[in-house]
């Protein structure tokens, strides 16, 4: 007998969809029949033709804990994580105090965030200047890649030169891990910057011009460079652009191990929401015109960009004050934890045409891959843990503040709306979310290493 079975589902998969039944044992999926054949469980859940997809991993979030828990924490975000249908988070080195930069910080990491953890959770490694020597401590303590900034970076942490780069490529390719990178060129815009504050008065435009797409790509093209020439491998983080893109797929079809991701900002938003609506839309890299969002689908359908992220960075209402720090002053982040599922369901599948395949692509298999957990997460496979996400195709919605369950109920993604949404939430066979209710519990949430 089966502990769960969910019962009439249309099953998600990266390349088809197809009618079963998923059946759950031990907290992993033990079985998919045909919804003729009978089974028997502990408990059915009859998902009425509802689309199931596999758990979606979030791959770029800052959770803030230990540290700056007054902007996000791990009962929050989690719980924000759950009901919008992420079963893991890779939860981002900086934004922590300490950042998490060798092993130490890393068990005591562990011993603050377990308690209150609603779904799994990895640990992105930090790379900074000052902790070359512990990285290969770090990756035997489980961190499933490391972070690096070559662009400018907020005050609790560091960018790194591109000669010390190589350097820790050299390490990382030791050990076969990932390193990740912010991508635009500091000096660039140092420079553009202190050109735009030289102005009498500053404009969001302003803001905009002071990271131009050109970073971008350099920084990109410079991090791929050393990835050929060392053999180490990449992550490009939130990609803006499809010119960053391409890139990414030149290096890929070259034989460069290298992996894109962007964010569903990206694919929903536009450098014009910035213009008319201000701080709570300012993020690094910029949101860019309305042509490119359109052109950054097509990377994430053909795998490209084969990972989806929030890069949820939270902050207090305060810190977004144009009135009290200025436009540049302003926090820089957009929070979307909790929505990144509904809203690339919506923009994708929707309005844009998708198969719902894209979203099993890019929020489960490819993250899965990315960070070496498939095999344990990714996919609605016998062996696999049972994390799985139901969604209603014709579930229409609107984001509110009250509907978040962050620290802070703010969000770029507020009153925008949408059909589609994840009504339930299983985290190794266990519910932990439904109909945007955390019913899990506080805790169960672990913490996930890379499969060896």
């Amino acid at each position: 007998m089966f502990d769960l079975v969910l019962k009439n589902s249309k099953i998600v998969t990266p390349d088809r969809i197809y009618e079963g039944n998923i059946c759950v044992k031990d907290g992993t999926i033990s079985a998919i029949t045909s919804l003729s054949q009978e089974v028997e469980a502990v408990e059915v859940v009859d998902v009425g033709g509802k689309l199931v997809f596999p758990g979606a991993i979030d791959t770029h979030a800052h959770l803030n804990d230990p540290g700056y828990n007054w902007r996000e924490d791990y009962e929050h975000g989690t719980a924000a994580a759950a009901v919008g249908g992420i079963t893991t988070v890779v939860d981002m080195p900086l934004q922590n105090d300490p950042a998490l930069t060798d092993g130490k910080i890393f068990d005591v990491k562990v011993e603050k965030v377990s308690p209150n953890a609603y779904v799994d959770y990895c640990f992105w490694g930090g790379l900074v200047d000052y902790n070359l020597n512990n990285l290969i401590e770090l990756d035997d303590k489980g961190c499933v890649a490391f972070k690096s900034f070559i662009g400018p970076v907020s005050p609790d942490y560091v960018s790194l030169t591109i000669g010390q780069v190589r350097e820790a490529l050299e390490i990382l390719k030791t050990v076969d891990a990932r390193a990740g990178f912010h991508c635009e060129d500091y000096s660039i815009i140092k420079w553009e910057e202190s050109r735009a504050q030289r102005k009498e008065s500053i404009t969001w435009e302003d803001f905009l011009n002071s990271r131009p797409l050109i970073a971008e790509i350099i920084a990109t093209k410079n991090i791929l460079d050393l990835a050929r020439e060392t053999g180490a491998k990449v992550h490009i983080c939130h990609v803006s652009h499809p010119d960053v893109a391409e890139e990414i797929k030149k290096a890929k079809q070259e034989g460069i191990d290298v992996i894109g991701e962007t964010c569903s900002h990206y694919l929903t938003f536009s450098r014009e929401d910035v213009i008319s609506k201000g701080s709570l839309f300012k993020c690094a890299p910029p949101l860019r015109e309305k042509e490119a969002v359109e052109k950054m689908w097509e990377y994430v359908e053909d795998g490209t960009l084969s990972c989806l992220s929030s890069d949820h960075s939270p902050s207090a209402l305060e810190e977004k004050s144009e009135e009290d720090h200025g436009i540049f002053g302003a926090w820089g982040g957009i929070s979307g934890i909790q929505n990144v599922f509904q809203v690339a369901f919506s923009e994708g599948v929707v309005k844009r045409g998708y198969s719902p395949t894209i979203l099993a692509r890019s929020l489960s298999e490819g993250p899965a891959k990315a960070f070496e957990l498939y095999g344990k997460k990714g996919a609605i496979e016998v062996g696999f843990d049972a994390d799985l996400v139901v969604l209603d195709p014709e579930k229409e919605w609107e984001i509110t503040p009250d509907s978040l369950k962050y620290v802070n109920k703010i969000s770029a993604f507020v009153g925008l709306k949408g059909k589609g949404l994840p009504v339930m939430t299983f985290v190794r066979g266990n519910v932990v979310a439904k109909n945007n209710e955390v019913i899990g519990s506080k805790g169960f949430g672990e913490l996930v290493k890379k499969i060896k």
